[in-house]
């Protein structure tokens, strides 16, 4: 009888598993997750990344272990402990689900090439994107830098397979495996991870939760909610996305019948962002360092760790931005408007580098991942593809005005405005401000000017 490992990365499900199902319908199966920290150009995942991670393996351990397999748990380069692995368990193959970055796909094609050496069968499936990111290209074959006209290719391309059904036997021999404790991935003292635990429900039987309470009633009126941080208005599947406890397949075939036809829609739309900012990683693997644009080389970046220090802990005196980076801190997840506004207030209102902002959210976000995460950033700094228009700064004030009006979001992550509306709540500073709550770190309209200053001196802003 055939022996497969079954090597598992972001994926870690039963249900919808290209590489688990073929697996299991195959023989004995050795389930395997790798915790790689070592291998050359793999990115470590930030605090609040291996705090899901720590309940998402503990998670599917349990599930594996009621379909009656165990997780294997391995840390070290991969290119050393699937061998390892291999070995341990007499197998005769090893399957996975694909993945984009850069190093991740040398690290891939490294192992293909040992199995291949060694007589050990291996095989990749697509399991984490609706479409490859080879099959969406412009007509010179080449990939997109529009977003919308690569929505429209993906309208336009095969219909998305359906999802496969749940693996729920498993039989195959038993071998060393880590302690998931000793990994170290949940914080110890102190224990940051009350707001997390509070909030969250990490592992596939959570996201199968929060898909269900999104379809049967967010989902109608998203279009219409979604830019309000003070309501629940959103998904909130990005972590469980990110981790590969549902899939996009998934996802999809839950909506497809859902009405009215606009919230359905808008809502794919931001499963195919999600999407083209995984095509862009693939064909640009340094995007978490390097500017998409070049021209942005030359951009003259401050360096004021004290303002940085500020931003990160919600304390530069404007009310929007303190929230959203609150709840950032104390959740591991921040409304999508107002990252926008708080990445929009650091990169212009302050002229620091994306790439600080980048690396705090990487640090502090559950759903941080390795497109998303930095091409969001590219976009809102005009570095990235597609990108936000230079001459467009958000304004907090205004956008606090807009989509909270009432300050149920403000009040919520920044309770020293307690009680207050209108301009008292959006600008406290000249409406008998609070003891406790700090001035605002700079002005708006002077550091507008500057960044726009900055961006002419590279030919970017187009003024």
């Amino acid at each position: 009888m055939t022996t497969t490992v079954v090597w598992l990365r972001d994926d870690l499900r039963m249900a919808d598993n290209p590489a688990l199902r073929h697996a299991a319908d195959d023989g004995d199966v050795v389930v395997l997750y790798v915790l790689d920290e070592e291998s050359e150009g793999v990115r470590a995942i930030g605090g609040a990344a291996r705090w899901w991670l720590h309940h998402s393996l503990t998670a599917l351990g349990q599930a594996v272990e009621t379909a009656g397999a165990q997780l294997v748990l391995r840390r070290g380069a991969a290119t050393d402990v699937i061998p390892a692995v291999v070995a341990d368990a007499g197998a005769d193959a090893v399957l996975w689900n694909r993945r984009y970055g850069g190093a991740e796909r040398e690290i891939d094609a490294a192992v293909k090439n040992w199995a291949g050496e060694h007589d050990v069968e291996a095989h990749s499936f697509a399991a984490n994107l609706l479409h490859e990111p080879w099959t969406i290209t412009t007509g010179a074959g080449e990939p997109f830098q529009v977003y919308s006209p690569f929505l429209r290719a993906c309208q336009r391309a095969e219909e998305p397979r359906d999802p496969l059904p749940r693996v729920r036997k498993l039989a195959g021999p038993r071998i060393a495996s880590d302690d998931l404790d000793d990994w170290g991935l949940y914080p110890g003292d102190p224990d940051w991870a009350a707001g997390l635990v509070a909030q969250w429900e990490p592992g596939e039987a959570g996201a199968q939760h929060r898909l269900k309470e999104f379809v049967d009633g967010i989902l109608d009126g998203y279009d219409g909610s979604r830019e309000r941080p003070g309501v629940e208005g959103t998904s909130r599947l990005s972590p469980h996305l990110r981790f590969g406890e549902v899939s996009p397949f998934q996802v999809r075939a839950a909506v497809a019948g859902a009405s009215p036809r606009e919230d359905r829609d808008a809502f794919l739309a931001e499963i195919h962002w999600r999407e083209f900012n995984w095509h862009l990683l693939y064909a640009n693997p340094d995007l978490a360092t390097v500017n998409h644009r070049e021209k942005f080389d030359g951009m003259q970046w401050r360096r004021s760790p004290g303002d940085l220090r500020a931003w990160e802990r919600g304390r530069t005196g404007y009310p929007l931005v303190d929230a959203g980076m609150r709840q950032l801190w104390h959740t591991g997840w921040m409304h999508n408007r107002v990252r926008m506004i708080t990445a929009s207030f650091l990169i212009k209102n302050l002229l620091i580098d994306w790439r600080a902002g980048e690396q705090w959210f990487w640090d502090t976000l559950v759903d941080a991942d390795a497109a998303n995460n930095p091409a969001n950033w590219q976009w809102t700094a005009g570095s990235g593809a597609d990108a936000f228009p230079y001459v467009r700064v958000f304004n907090p004030v205004t956008q606090g005005r807009k989509f909270d009006a009432d300050g149920s979001y403000i009040t919520r992550f920044v309770p020293e405005l307690a009680g207050r509306t209108g301009s008292a709540l959006h600008e406290p500073w000249d409406n008998d401000p609070p003891a406790d709550y700090p001035a605002p770190l700079v002005d708006l309209k002077e550091t507008r000017r500057r960044a726009l200053d900055a961006y002419d001196q590279i030919g970017a802003s187009g003024r």
